[in-house]
């Protein structure tokens, strides 16, 4: 068994799938690796790059766009170390980062899953730690209460804004974008959930994991950058959409249907009081005009979702 495998999984990256792999490949790293890419179907050559670039790499090449979790568990599959690190195309992973974070698990058994710190493209802090959603701080979100109060814990919306991650620290969830998971906790966890096309899979893993008595870490000693929606670009307000059918569909699996039922209600309220901010906006913003105009296209679109009942993922289209 080698030390660690690590998996990205791509769909019409090309550039950055390219860079992450640079960045994994041009640095030393004392324990034995493999890097499996997962390529979801790409029309842009990022399979054809990989081959002729990085013929180390394995690559696997799906029919079609099998959605993120599917992929990284095609992907798992086929691994063989005793850490999986599952990556995102458009992460550039520091030097130092992936080993860091294999001397932190082997001196915790404990851990189940780690997550180092995740930094923007102009290496200031991307917030990738979360608290599991609740009623009460997807409240604090609709009604802005986070950005009120935006150092508060107790009115924080889900993402752990309050907090500097600067710190080890135990949570209930990192961010999808880079995780190291324990092979013998992967086997007892188990595989990501393929209900989930794409979003909401990181924090019903993490859920899981903290079920089975599995920690879940923050490691800010390892860090990498995260660019981040270079995939969902393509199709920004369909990717939005797909982010509350994934969110809903976690409410329905772990709080049940009323809950859930109640969580939709929060949302439209939310989507309802951001659209008449953006029409209030949209008159007097000359030089955000474009940028206001898709937030309420946006709103729009998701209030009229939540309206018609078909909450289908594109994997069903």
């Amino acid at each position: 068994m080698i030390d660690v495998s690590i998996i990205i999984v791509s769909w019409n990256a090309r550039k950055y799938l390219i860079d992450c792999l640079n960045s994994l490949v041009e640095t030393s790293c004392k324990y034995t690796s493999e890097i499996i890419v997962v390529d979801n179907a790409s029309t842009d050559g990022s399979a054809e790059a990989v081959a002729s670039r990085f013929p180390q790499v394995i690559l696997i090449e799906n029919e079609d766009n099998f959605g993120f979790a599917r992929a990284n568990n095609i992907g798992i599959r086929q691994s063989h170390g005793r850490y999986v690190c599952l990556i995102n195309s458009d992460v550039v992973v520091l030097p130092g980062c992936v080993e860091r974070l294999i001397e932190y698990m082997d001196k915790n058994p404990s851990v189940g899953m780690t997550g180092p710190q995740i930094l923007n493209p102009d290496r200031t802090l991307q917030v990738s730690c979360r608290c599991f959603p609740s009623i009460w701080n997807n409240l604090c979100q609709a009604l802005g209460l986070n950005y009120i109060f935006p150092k508060s814990r107790f009115f924080s919306e889900p993402f752990m804004t309050y907090w500097a991650h600067d710190t080890i620290r135990k949570v209930d969830a990192v961010g999808g974008a880079f995780w190291i998971v324990s092979r013998q906790a992967l086997d007892e966890v188990g595989l990501l959930d393929e209900d989930f096309f794409i979003y909401a899979e990181d924090v019903d893993w993490c859920k899981r994991f903290n079920d089975k008595d599995y920690d879940v870490m923050f490691f800010p000693e390892a860090q990498a950058i995260h660019f981040g929606g270079k995939s969902s670009i393509n199709a920004p307000i369909r990717f939005y959409l797909e982010m509350q059918r994934a969110d809903l569909l976690y409410w329905e699996k772990h709080r049940g249907i009323f809950m859930a039922a109640v969580y939709k209600t929060i949302v439209l309220l939310r989507h309802i009081l951001r659209a008449i901010v953006r029409m209030i906006q949209y008159p007097f913003c000359r030089s955000q005009k474009e940028v206001v105009k898709f937030k309420l296209q946006r709103c729009t679109a998701c209030i009229q979702w939540l309206f018609s009942g078909r909450h289908s993922s594109f994997k069903q289209r």
